[in-house]
């Protein structure tokens, strides 16, 4: 009972199971693939040149003189990194995201590292994200400030459910809300630039913001120096975030899948170079000032260009609604990463695994959890979340430009020279920027990033080592016939035992299973993975005397096919009363609890189901690891 009220709860919140045959279609047009996968990028601008701002104006007016300058050189080191993902997107047709790319070409370790940086990026982005959105709401509704952190946690649990309804139906609704931020953004960049040609948009005095920083500063300004320009430009690189989103979802696209995510990741950055060197130049000439929580920069050049009428209220929503979904591209990548990761053997098993709607539901969930954490530590501040933004991501371009040069270097093919200058090029610039960015945010947070890589390294090698010394104890000769005890000469039960894999732990169900069985069936589910052909042809080689049943399962389920098959095994054995009939699971027994954590807890859920279904008899045959 319960379990059918959990499950009509879950279908009404994330919608009906998906076939593995609707796969196909949950791809995403160009349109689609823009507002999905470009919106975290394309809502940076909302709080970059704002963040560049904070720090600059620590040194009055001369410091605002500096804005266009540092966005210059950040739009520059946009259009590197994109010539260079475009490289990658064409290599590396079926998603080459840093991990990928630096794990096949540098080694374990660099891609582990990348694959770390990029982890904690995603929930960074998440978190800024959402952080940034609710400041934009803030900003309009002040009295709404005292709510900031269960806003932001409302917000995720929002994101959450989307994303678990499937990429089509997040994908339509991010599309309205991205586009018109677009439009709304790049409206105020153009009337801004009419108004101050025209003479209609009044700067600020550089003695008032002289007095307005002064204030806000304790009374002092700062000196214009090396480390506060560096601390400006890193700071700003966060507009640089999300660029990288695009090559680890080149399978999202429609095909021919990477021609249109070569297209979709050269007009993102057309557009957020547009809208973030708008933004810069029109704070820089109005001589807009930002104090940290305050009116948001945006926010301010919105109320100088719209005033106070529908357009500045338009812009508002759709900068909240933008930054929240922005978080959206981290959903669409950070499951697929960790699909990556633990297909290698450094994340749980668990995180492979399709949800009832195709997409990765326990990253999807794991991803909240963590970006929830982070906001209520950090308290939804953008400002105190930006030190800690961008030097995973810039660490993870440095490692993935570096492996495309290894890459062009192996495969020597045509023009392969120039294409591995190019990437070359772009690995220095961001090793160059990354240095940067450690160097001027060290103190004032980015050291927990420093810290967080080597561990979280540390734990996928820890995981690693647990899953090969697991398939060690479990490995089986593949094509030696295996022998089995002799079955009861008389009586006996009837028996069905679920075989997942044919190694020692199913092999030892197996045994069982025949010293108790007068009639014995083994029972493999097919989650429509490709594999259930080889199965069935390693069973035939194996054990050519235990009758082996295949259950289809379009929708990825173990426990309803099973359930459904048992149910009809025991109809078909009810005319003996005196043979009771007896289910048989394999179940792994760990050294140590939190390595259950690594391993499938489906026979748990399973025995629980069987035993509500009014099975009497399910036995669990434990193999020691």
């Amino acid at each position: 009972m319960a379990r059918s009220v959990f499950g009509r709860f879950k279908k009404a919140l994330v919608g009906a199971p998906l076939p593995t045959s609707a796969h196909a279609e949950e791809r995403l047009t160009n349109a689609e693939a823009l507002a999905i996968l470009s919106s975290d990028a394309l809502s940076s601008v909302a709080y970059a040149t704002q963040e560049i701002v904070l720090v600059l104006g620590m040194a009055g007016a001369a410091g605002l003189g500096f804005t266009l300058p540092i966005t210059g050189l950040i739009i520059a080191l946009m259009v590197i990194v994109a010539i260079s993902y475009r490289q990658t997107i064409k290599a590396y047709p079926h998603g080459g995201g840093s991990y990928r790319v630096s794990h096949e070409n540098l080694g374990d370790l660099p891609g582990l590292v990348a694959g770390a940086s990029l982890s904690i990026d995603y929930v960074l982005t998440v978190a800024v994200s959402t952080a940034a959105g609710i400041a934009a709401l803030t900003s309009y509704l002040p009295a709404l400030d005292a709510f900031r952190v269960p806003l932001c946690l409302a917000a995720i649990a929002v994101l959450m459910v989307a994303n678990l309804r499937g990429v089509r139906s997040s994908a339509q609704i991010l599309s309205a809300p991205t586009f018109i931020f677009m439009g709304t953004v790049l409206t105020l960049v153009v009337a801004g630039g009419l108004k101050l040609l025209q003479g209609d948009l009044a700067a600020l005095p550089a003695l008032e913001q002289n007095l307005r920083m002064t204030e806000e500063h304790g009374g002092q300004l700062a000196a214009v120096g090396g480390v506060l320009l560096m601390r400006a430009f890193s700071s700003g690189c966060a507009a640089l975030t999300g660029i990288e989103a695009i090559s680890d979802s080149v399978m999202a696209f429609k095909p021919i899948e990477w021609r249109n995510a070569r297209r979709v990741l050269t007009v993102m950055v057309l557009l957020l170079a547009t809208m973030f060197g708008g933004i810069s130049v029109l704070a820089h000439q109005l001589g807009t000032v930002y104090r940290e929580n305050g009116p948001t920069l945006l926010y301010q050049l919105g109320q100088q260009v719209f005033g106070n009428g529908p357009l500045l209220l338009l812009l508002q929503l759709s900068t909240l609604l933008i930054l929240l979904l922005a978080a959206n591209t981290a959903y669409a990548d950070f499951p697929r990463l960790a699909n990556f990761l633990a297909q290698d053997g450094y994340l749980p098993r668990q995180l492979t695994s399709l949800g009832d709607r195709l997409v990765f539901s326990n990253g999807i969930l794991a991803l909240s959890g963590f970006a929830g954490l982070l906001l209520v530590i950090f308290g939804g501040s953008v400002t105190r979340l930006i030190p800690l933004y961008a030097v995973g991501v810039f660490l993870s371009f440095t490692l993935s430009q570096a492996g495309m040069v290894v890459h062009w270097w192996r495969e020597q093919g045509r023009g392969w020279l120039g294409k591995a200058l190019v990437n070359g090029f772009g690995s220095v610039v961001t090793a160059v920027v990354t240095g940067v960015l450690l160097y001027s945010k060290f103190l004032l947070g980015a050291w927990l990033v420093v810290v967080a890589i080597p561990l979280l390294v540390t734990l996928f090698l820890t995981i690693h080592r647990h899953y090969r010394s697991v398939a060690r104890r479990l490995r089986l000769a593949a094509d030696v016939k295996l022998t089995l005890p002799p079955a009861p000469s008389e009586g006996g039960a009837p028996v069905v035992v679920l075989v997942g894999q044919l190694h020692r732990g199913s092999f030892e169900a197996v045994r069982y299973a025949r010293t108790i069985a007068g009639e014995l069936v083994a029972v493999h589910v097919d989650l429509g993975l490709g594999k259930a052909e080889a199965f069935r042809e390693q069973w035939q080689r194996q054990l050519p005397e235990i009758p082996l049943v295949v259950l289809e399962s379009p929708y990825r389920s173990l426990i309803d096919p099973v359930l459904d098959f048992v149910q009809r095994f025991e109809v078909d054995h009810r005319k003996n009363r005196d043979k009771f009939c007896t289910v048989v699971l394999p179940v792994f027994v760990t050294r140590h609890r939190w390595e259950n954590l690594l391993h499938n807890q489906s026979t748990i859920a399973l025995r629980r189901a069987l035993r509500a279904q009014g099975t009497r008899v399910v036995a669990t045959v434990g193999f020691y690891l």
